[in-house]
């Protein structure tokens, strides 16, 4: 199948229903809007295409011909038996006139009614946990969808008829993520600062994953942790470099809920099913989880909040995650809170790999403490430097830290990537080529002029334990030596090249005449300056 024509066609589609809102508001309130009815539409499409498949034991050509069947059946004494089959798969039941395909019919007819949407929302909500509350952030009565009754249905109306053009019938599962990641994305870079909230740039999300899932692609089963999920893109990645995605357990908690929810429809809109994912909204920091089931992963992913600040009470020091180290991250800084948490939910054999501002690396009084502790263990085993401003939400530089939970040797790999970027004209970017390079260096891991070091824990010692990168990578670039002959010759080529100009230009000038005497006056004091 033509997934790539697909998923732009998709992606023109979705992306010109963001044109309808675009004149009414932001970024960052349109997104609510545009996912969560194009989240719909894929409930209510899966829904029809599956009650089809269960009558006939095959895909319908159309969803309207997959409506008219279900309607049909539902006379049968078979429907309950059916709607419970679906329920078990599904964990929800769509009524055949709060379907997508009848809301986009009588749109097309001007006939739509907007709380009949709102009621379908409400029943999705209502059918299973999982689902609760998913729509809270779609508000269908907003004054900023126009104004009046009519101004704001019309709006929705234009929305759902512009939407129903995406095929989700003939699009698998890869397209119609992507293409959700792709708007995502186009959100982050529209929305700027507020991005930081729920988008990690895809180039870093794939340095992060490949390190993290390095000599796990085999596993079965293998489990997945972000505790600062935002959009629950990263954790997705993980089923891009797995050899069994389909086995994956996903693990993700998210404190902003509009964002916990964008998370929730991201994983439904990859077919992870509702058993391989358990997401919550919460605050990582503020209380563990998980606590119970499974409580160490495989992989830790992390993008969190850079140095957020957090409460530090005194009680958090015999929280277990923290209890060993004596000190807690400052009030003002909890990036080493949120490294620790995730390195406590790493298992023995698993690897975890975190983005956070450079100061981690150099900072004293109790994050030095903490950073000594974490070297002295043997924790952490890469420092990667990333270029400035590659996120929409900060222009500071980053890097990434790669921590092990148990391992023979107390080595760490700097890599300094600093450089391998393209400029853009907002952000910069990391090409493929790029990120290829740098996985390559973490490979190898040894020493490479002017791109990594191995530095031993002798090396790190004598540094006071400090981990700034340019301590152990030398990038600097020896400028060329001036030919001070070759500049002095080409110093009065220049004087030289003057003095004819100026030439040529006082002949011009005493060619011109004038009868006015104070003009010629003027042009004769002119002449003298230039002749000095």
């Amino acid at each position: 199948m033509a997934g790539l024509e697909n998923s732009k066609d998709l992606i023109s589609v979705l992306w010109s229903g963001a044109d309808i809102l675009r004149s009414k508001m932001d970024a960052n309130e349109y997104k609510d809007y545009l996912l969560g009815i194009v989240f719909y539409k894929y409930l209510s499409d899966s829904f029809l295409i599956k009650v089809y498949d269960l009558i006939y034991d095959e895909k319908p050509e159309s969803l309207k011909i997959a409506l008219e069947a279900y309607k049909e059946v539902l006379g049968d004494e078979s429907a309950e038996e059916l709607k419970e089959q679906i329920k078990a798969e599904f964990h929800y039941v769509i009524e055949p006139e709060l379907t997508y395909t009848c809301f986009a019919d009588e749109a097309r007819k001007n006939s739509f009614n907007r709380e009949q949407l709102q009621k379908a929302f409400n029943n999705i909500e209502q059918s299973d946990p999982l689902f609760v509350d998913l729509f809270t952030d779609i508000d269908l009565y907003s004054n900023r969808l126009g104004t009046g009754d009519q101004k704001q249905s019309d709006t929705i109306s234009s929305l759902i008829k512009e939407i129903d053009k995406a095929d989700l019938l003939n699009s698998d599962e890869d397209v119609l993520g992507n293409a959700y990641e792709y708007l995502i994305g186009q959100f982050a870079s529209e929305t700027g600062k507020k991005a930081g909230e729920f988008y990690t740039p895809q180039a870093v999300s794939k340095i992060l994953t490949k390190i993290a899932i390095n000599g796990q692609e085999d596993k079965m089963g293998l489990s997945v942790y972000d505790p600062c999920m935002g959009s629950g893109s990263l954790l997705l990645n993980a089923k891009k470099y797995s050899k069994h995605p389909r086995t994956i357990k996903y693990y993700g908690q998210e404190l902003m809920t509009s964002t916990f929810n964008l998370a929730r429809m991201n994983m439904f809109l990859h077919g992870i099913v509702p058993e391989n994912q358990k997401l919550r909204n919460g605050d990582t920091l503020d209380g563990d989880w998980p606590t119970e089931e499974e409580t160490d992963f495989n992989m830790v992913l992390m993008n969190p909040p850079y140095s957020a600040k957090w409460s530090a009470a005194a009680g958090f020091l015999q929280d277990e995650r923290f209890s060993d180290y004596g000190v807690l991250a400052p009030k003002s800084k909890a990036d080493y809170a949120f490294l620790l948490h995730g390195l406590y939910h790493l298992k023995n054999n698993g690897t975890m790999a975190i983005v956070l501002p450079h100061g981690v690396l150099f900072r004293g009084a109790a994050e030095g403490k903490i950073r000594k502790k974490l070297i002295r263990s043997g924790n952490i085993y890469a420092v990667i430097g990333l270029p400035a401003n590659l996120f929409y939400n900060t222009s500071i530089p980053t890097c990434i830290i790669v921590l092990k939970k148990h391992r023979e040797g107390r080595d760490v790999l700097f890599i300094d990537a600093s450089q391998k970027y393209e400029k853009g004209k907002k952000q910069n970017a990391m090409t493929d080529v790029h990120i290829d390079s740098v996985i390559a260096l973490y490979n190898k891991r040894e020493s490479v002029e002017k791109e990594s070091y191995l530095a031993s824990f002798e090396d790190i010692e004598k540094n006071d334990f400090n981990l700034n990168i340019p301590r152990y990578v030398d990038n600097f670039e020896k400028e060329e030596e001036v030919d001070l002959n070759a500049l002095l010759a080409d110093m009065q080529d220049t004087d030289k090249q003057i003095a004819e100009v100026q030439g040529e230009f006082v002949s011009m000038l005493k060619e011109l005449t004038s009868e006015d005497e104070s003009i010629m006056s003027s042009l004769n004091y002119l002449i003298g300056m230039i002749e000095g």
